[in-house]
């Protein structure tokens, strides 16, 4: 009885201490105890392209600035549809406490630790926190995490210098970045990555909860 006390109350205080370090993902870890390289810089939010930010909540989130964490109506919709389970209904929150906290794969456990870790999350880092953690612990490719790495990595540029197309083909990436590739896309990532730019417009004027 007392373990999943002892794992809750362990789990928020590393949020609090994730409030003001940036933390490793799961994945990164991973790699670490199996002595496979990761490349990492984080950095701060005001050192990312705004394009970047626009392009992942296009892509990943288009409601991150109105829910707390969880996007309920499209989780309703998940849990009413037969075909939820392959949808999915993650939210940028919940994909950022997954990638800290949780295990990668696919199962209803992990999916009900994250919801309600998503809320706390939401609760204790706040929007701009959340996304900054969320942006220095994505994978955008074998080994590379975060859009420090991944600017340097595809494009040979820091992450506060990102082209808006740029930022469009690293969020067309993220749904499977070890099979899509940002520096030499295939046809359909680029067809992605058009759509996701079309989007990003509609979005820039939803991002206040970030200022």
């Amino acid at each position: 009885m007392l373990l999943p006390v002892i794992a809750l109350a362990l789990t928020l205080a590393l949020a609090l201490v994730y409030s003001a370090l940036t933390p490793p993902s799961t994945l990164m870890l991973g790699r670490w105890l199996t002595l496979q390289p990761v490349a990492r810089s984080a950095v701060g939010f005001e050192a990312v392209s705004p394009f970047l930010v626009q392009a992942v909540i296009a892509s990943e989130d288009q409601r991150y600035c109105l829910h707390n964490g969880v996007d309920w109506d499209a989780l309703r919709e998940v849990v009413d549809d037969e075909e939820g389970p392959s949808r999915g209904a993650s939210t940028i929150t919940m994909q950022t406490v997954k990638n800290v906290f949780l295990w990668p794969g696919r199962s209803f456990l992990r999916k009900a630790l994250e919801i309600p870790l998503a809320v706390a999350a939401d609760a204790v880092w706040g929007k701009r926190r959340t996304m900054e953690i969320y942006l220095n612990v994505a994978e955008w490719g074998e080994g590379v995490f975060g859009a420090e790495a991944a600017s340097r990595h595809w494009f040979g540029k820091s992450a506060r210098d990102l082209t808006r197309g740029e930022a469009a083909l690293l969020a067309a990436t993220l749904p499977n970045p070890i099979a899509r590739s940002a520096g030499k896309p295939s046809r359909g990532v680029k067809a992605l990555a058009g759509r996701i730019q079309s989007r990003m417009g509609g979005v820039s004027g939803l991002m206040g909860c970030m200022r």
